[in-house]
């Protein structure tokens, strides 16, 4: 193995990828990309995000292809990250999702595995568990020791590669953890996130560009922190001397119409009832009605803590949508 710090992270064109790139490049790392295809659209987006990210072909579902990828990249810390990890999609096709979300999770570990051989501690991995593995909560706030009951196929995949990863811990001394990481969010979420949805929405209707906002549950409640505070806390994770898993969250819950009273006003528009449409078909099938985390364990052992409020992250997503829509309406 190298002396050197080395990362792989496999989903790095995502949301926290992204985030997670740049943090351990400026922590001196040499870090390494899985994409799948070199025609994935968001690969120029990292090149321009993060220009010194060395990038790797590989598919989650091919274990073989992660095998290649991880000699070359030869790494002392693995993020997985790489999943479908939009809800809504996983009702629509449960099987690719179980089978990315989940058994790539599997296929990670098991590569890991393989390329580290007798020095399988020399490489520390994590791995990219989820706050909707809690589903319908048994507990307020939830916590690492929480009985799980997903509510979604993702949800259910997730469980799976969580458990995977404690497996992977405990039956080969692999330096294995789980963040289990609540809604995080970022003007790099895509479009399709609720969040997202709401800021692009808001700033194209504060532009004239669009009249019109369809949402599902709009009382429905989160935990949400910023993405850029949650991938320190991954990295924190993988310096502990001993693997575990943690709770990230910021211990406050947020409604989507509190998020929807922020953004609309930072725009100036107190009264948004006449733009926002509840679509029924924008339901989940089985709703996650509130969710809080209890971080106390990851604020404790990493010295880990949010550092964006929920306000600041909001106004900070509508103003780079804003800006974008600003783009689009001059015809640039």
């Amino acid at each position: 193995m190298q002396n050197a710090k080395r990362a792989f992270i496999t989903g790095i064109t995502g949301q926290d990828g992204m985030y997670l790139s740049r943090l351990l490049l400026s922590k001196g790392y040499e870090v390494y990309g899985l994409v799948r295809g070199q025609n994935n659209p968001k690969i120029p987006v990292l090149q321009a995000w993060a220009p010194e990210v060395k990038i790797l072909t590989g598919d989650l579902l091919d274990q073989s292809s992660l095998l290649r990828a991880l000699k070359v990249a030869q790494p002392t810390e693995v993020y997985n990250l790489g999943a479908i990890s939009f809800v809504a999609y996983s009702w629509e096709n449960a099987q690719l999702t179980s089978q990315v979300t989940g058994l790539g999770v599997l296929n990670m570990l098991e590569a890991v595995r393989l390329y580290a051989g007798d020095d399988v501690s020399a490489v520390r991995f994590y791995q990219a568990s989820s706050s909707e593995m809690f589903g319908r909560v048994q507990e307020v706030p939830q916590r690492e020791t929480t009985l799980l009951w997903p509510r979604s196929p993702y949800g259910v995949a997730k469980v799976f590669g969580h458990y995977m990863t404690i497996n992977y811990r405990e039956s080969y001394g692999m330096h294995a953890s789980s963040g289990v990481l609540f809604n995080h969010e970022s003007p790099l979420r895509g479009p399709e996130f609720v969040t997202r949805k709401i800021s692009t929405a808001v700033a194209r209707i504060s532009l004239g560009l669009q009249d019109r906002l369809d949402l599902g549950n709009i009382d429905a409640q989160r935990d949400w922190g910023f993405a850029g505070d949650y991938v320190e806390a991954m990295w924190r994770m993988l310096q502990q001397d001993e693997a575990d898993d943690y709770v990230i969250s910021t211990g406050e819950t947020q409604s989507v119409r509190k998020y929807l009273d922020i953004a609309f006003a930072h725009v100036g528009i107190d009264d948004w009832s006449g733009y926002v449409h509840q679509d029924p078909a924008l339901l989940r099938p089985a709703e996650v009605d509130l969710l809080i985390g209890d971080s106390a364990k990851a604020r404790t052992r990493l010295e880990w803590a949010p550092s964006v409020a929920f306000e600041d992250l909001v106004t900070m997503m509508v103003d780079a949508d804003l800006a974008i829509a600003a783009k689009e309406k001059s015809g640039a």
